[in-house]
């Protein structure tokens, strides 16, 4: 799953975002969903959201538990 779904994301998902200082580099950054910040149900370069670190980021890639 590529992250441009909002209902592919939860709460507490395991995910890989790129900051918006890493957009050049395409660099992500991993860690877990604390809130989702986009309210729209699709956008084309990721859904914003804030992971358990403070960091805010679009999602390019979300993990599958198991």
């Amino acid at each position: 799953m590529d992250g441009r779904n909002r209902s592919d994301i939860q709460l507490g998902a395991e995910v890989a975002i790129v900051l918006k200082q890493d957009q050049r580099t395409g660099t992500l950054t991993e860690g877990y969903v604390k809130k989702i910040l986009t309210s729209s149900k699709f956008h084309p370069h990721g859904i914003k959201v804030r992971l358990d670190t403070g960091e805010v980021g679009r999602v390019k890639e979300i993990f599958v538990a198991g």
